[in-house]
């Protein structure tokens, strides 16, 4: 991969944020509910517990700077696999899910993007089908609320 700038190291929780940001950033279009998602997920879940909020705006660029280069995402998978324990993977597919079900509707990019993610990651296909469906049970709205 040929890079304009040189990539950071991540921790498990940088690789964890990336994930989110990139399944949010993969349709071209971050939208409120996913960044909520995003701040709720790191201010609660005890997987980032002692993780520098201060990091989310480096991680957060990496993945956008990444984006932009021909060979990005290939370099983002390179950081996710070396940065995240192999029992990491399923905990990163499943907030990548909840963050893309988080405004009620996931576009084909995210889609794609969680199916590159699942193959880069070695995720079971019974265990990944499993996780989309507890995101999608979980972000499910009541009628009314859409809209």
């Amino acid at each position: 991969m040929a890079s304009d700038f040189p990539l950071p190291s991540f921790t498990a929780q940088d690789a964890l944020v990336a994930v989110m940001v990139a399944v949010s950033a993969s349709d071209e279009n971050i939208s409120n509910n996913e960044l909520i998602s995003i701040g709720r997920m790191v201010e609660s879940l005890p997987v980032f517990v002692g993780f520098d909020r201060d990091r989310l705006a480096m991680v957060s660029q990496t993945v956008f700077d990444l984006f932009e280069e021909e060979d990005g995402l290939d370099a983002l998978f390179g950081l996710l696999r070396d940065a995240l324990p192999e029992r990491l993977h399923e905990t990163a597919y499943a907030l990548a899910c909840d963050v893309a079900a988080a405004d009620g509707q996931t576009f084909q990019a995210e889609l794609r993007f969680l199916q590159e993610l699942r193959y880069e990651l070695n995720i079971e296909r019974l265990h990944a089908a499993a996780i989309e469906r507890g995101s999608a049970a979980r972000h499910r709205r009541l009628p009314e609320a859409e809209g």
